[in-house]
């Protein structure tokens, strides 16, 4: 009875254990989300620089840049996004949607555009409630005045719409696979431009422009997958900003981390002024260099006082006035006479001075030796 007993227990104590860890999985938030596969301030950025809607459409599906890492379809190639556009009154709506089969899409994002009436533009790129959660907005602060700007408030201004579809894209246009998210988060990184700003904001500014669309967005996964939305996949987090706070991993793209890289690049231009200093380090160096023949003179010679009147200069001199002060006659015939007396005319003058005798047959012996010796011989 009492090993029944013990064994109970135990069963219930291991039945119990499982239900803690259970509850405690479920607490914790995921580290990956669809979400995560598009940065909407890449999205911002992008649409700053641009020239249309055309030129954004080119570049959000750019395979050289990769901005986006969305893979709804699970066919292991990224899928193509594209642009269309609607118009209410003052504002424009920016529909950016993710091409999955033929005649299937699904709006991930839009750009709503709205101008005062002081003329003044206000931009908010919001991530669809499906995939990052409710009232997901960003607001761009662009440092100069986009040009895409110029081409909305014109006359007979027509909206865009993409005229790419499922298997029919640009020419520019090539499948990629996507990555692993963390290295996708590092890889956007280098594709924002933050010379802008991007403040989250949790209010639209556009009730109507957008109500009137949301009954016509597009949602062709959302239909397939009800039960993938944001608030299916993250219980208990309105939306992906809630979701970025309360991760245990941690995020590469803040804005303390984006102020820190061009602090570590300033860290590194410090190399050069060690190579500076490195540089400066022969420079520095001759003056051991003077001092090492110094040495090797002390070493030779115990005086230390000659070493330092002469210097490092006077030992070459020393093997060249030496020879020539002492005896000039003597190594003129080794080999220096021919090119003096031919180079430099005047080392006869004073050699005339050394001795009168001698210069006197040597000046005639430029043009008579030859007839001076054969008299001497005959």
């Amino acid at each position: 009875m009492k090993t029944k007993l013990l064994s109970i227990s135990a069963l219930a104590m291991l039945s119990v254990t499982s239900l803690f860890a259970q509850e405690k999985t479920t607490v914790t938030a995921s580290s990956a989300d669809i979400s995560d596969n598009l940065d909407l301030r890449a999205i911002a950025s992008v649409f700053g620089d641009a020239s249309n809607l055309e030129d954004f459409e080119n570049r959000i599906n750019d395979p050289k840049a990769q901005l986006s890492n969305l893979d709804l379809n699970n066919d292991n190639y990224v899928d193509y996004l594209r642009v269309i556009e609607s118009v209410e009154g003052n504002v424009h709506l920016v529909i950016v949607q993710a091409v999955l089969d033929k005649d299937v899409y699904q709006d991930v994002a839009t750009i709503e555009i709205e101008r005062d009436r002081n003329n003044k533009v206000q931009v908010q790129v919001v991530g669809d409630v499906y995939m990052y959660g409710e009232n997901y907005i960003y607001e761009p602060v662009y440092v100069h005045t986009p040009v895409i700007y110029t081409t909305f408030w014109v006359t007979n201004y027509r909206p865009y719409c993409s005229s790419w579809y499922w298997n029919y894209y640009p020419s520019y246009y090539y499948y990629w696979n996507p990555f692993p998210v963390f290295r996708y988060r590092n890889h956007i990184h280098v594709h924002i431009n933050f010379g802008h700003s991007y403040h989250y904001v949790s209010h639209r500014r556009c009730h109507a422009a957008y109500s009137s669309y949301y009954g016509r967005r597009g949602n062709g996964y959302e239909s397939r997958h009800p039960n993938r939305s944001f608030a299916h996949r993250n219980a208990g987090y309105t939306n992906r900003h809630e979701l970025d706070n309360n991760r245990t991993i941690k995020s590469p793209r803040t804005r303390g981390e984006m102020t820190s890289e061009p602090r570590a690049n300033t860290g590194t231009t410090a190399t050069p002024r060690t190579r500076d200093n490195e540089v400066g380090t022969p420079r520095n160096s001759s003056s051991p260099r003077a001092t090492t023949p110094r040495g090797n003179e002390v070493n030779d010679e115990p005086r230390t006082s000659s070493p330092r009147n002469n210097g490092p200069k006077t030992e070459n001199p020393r093997t060249y006035t030496e020879p020539r002060t002492s005896s000039p006659k003597t190594e003129s015939p080794r080999g220096y006479a021919e090119p003096r007396t031919q180079s430099s005319p005047k080392m006869s003058a004073p050699r005339g001075d050394s001795g009168q005798r001698n210069s006197a047959p040597r000046g005639n012996s430029g043009s008579r030796s030859s007839g001076s010796r054969n008299t001497g011989r005959g």
